[in-house]
């Protein structure tokens, strides 16, 4: 670009923003700042809270996270067990009942 180019952009920008200086209020204009201002400090004192409550939790799953795996496997075992139990159970009554109520079933043809 020539450098009467680059002036005259230079020139159409100033006016440019000169004219939108026209068209806003600079009370408005100090109350949108002002607002941004007590915006952006809600949200730093929220992002403060929330960083601190992560850290409290984390805190606290490490208490119990060893709790819950030992839990965790003393029900996986609980759970085999039972489901042994209950297994032998079904096997043991199915016996039982097909001895009780077809007694003249011959299991050996």
């Amino acid at each position: 670009m020539e450098e009467s180019e680059k002036e005259s952009i230079r020139a159409a920008s100033k006016e440019v923003s000169r004219q939108f200086k026209t068209l806003i209020d600079t009370n408005d204009l100090d109350s949108l700042k002002h607002l941004q201002h007590l915006i952006l400090g809600r949200l730093q004192d929220s992002n403060a809270v929330l960083s601190h409550f992560n850290e409290y939790s984390e805190h606290c799953f490490a208490e119990v996270s060893s709790d819950f795996s030992r839990n965790t496997r003393l029900l996986k075992s609980m759970k085999s067990d039972l489901n042994y139990i209950f297994q032998k159970l079904s096997i043991g009554f199915t016996f039982r009942h097909i001895a009780i109520f077809v007694p003249d079933l011959d299991y050996g043809a």
